[in-house]
């Protein structure tokens, strides 16, 4: 009889050990990913003979996924001069391209250190009624402009918040609208630090 309570609780015990370590063996995280994207040129020309000015040129669309541009539909945000569509939403205008996914977007203030984690109530997508997510205009989004020395400068402060369209969360903070950060040199080329989270339902970083 002693024999069989033993083994009784002998089977209790490995059976409750393995429960245990089943528990434990949770799928570890993904390391969150920092870069730098310097000189991204998102050029558009403008035509004021016209009323109002045409404007042209191809949206240079951006994967924080992989880190790179992408003339694909797994894009999350995209840029032609000043302006940053998401792909998220409804286009604003004919020549924007088709938004596929669900990605979203808001301005956070303070640094890129500071804003660590998401605020999901603030996220927006672009729309043809109410307009676009990051909203264009010197003082009104991203960006400053001067109207003397016509260069324009990011906000100090302001970081943009991304819900990807794979549904992950990135920031970003853009540093210049010039090519090699000289603001005596070309604009429309984007130099911008990011931090993306590959870790999905995770809204931290």
């Amino acid at each position: 009889m002693k024999t069989i309570k033993f083994l009784t609780l002998t089977a209790l015990f490995i059976g409750f050990t393995s429960c245990s370590s089943d528990d434990d063996n949770s799928t570890p995280l993904l390391e969150i990913e920092t870069q730098t994207i310097s000189n991204l040129q998102a050029t558009q020309s403008a035509d004021y003979s016209t009323n109002p000015a045409t404007i042209t040129g191809d949206y240079i669309k951006f994967s924080f996924e992989t880190g790179a541009t992408t003339t694909g539909d797994n894009w999350d945000i995209a840029f032609r001069g000043s302006t940053i569509l998401v792909n998220g939403g409804t286009a604003t205008a004919d020549d924007q391209p088709e938004r596929t996914g669900n990605a979203s977007v808001y301005l956070a203030t303070g640094t890129l250190a500071e804003i660590s984690t998401v605020n999901e109530t603030s996220l927006a997508q672009d729309d043809a009624t109410n307009g676009l997510a990051i909203t264009t205009g010197s003082g009104n989004g991203w960006y400053n402009y001067d109207s003397t020395t016509h260069i324009i400068s990011p906000i100090a402060g302001k970081v943009i918040v991304v819900k990807t369209n794979n549904g992950m969360y990135a920031k970003l903070e853009i540093l210049s609208y010039y090519k090699d950060t000289d603001t005596a040199s070309d604009s429309q080329y984007y130099t911008f630090n990011y931090v993306y989270n590959p870790n999905e339902g995770v809204t931290t970083f």
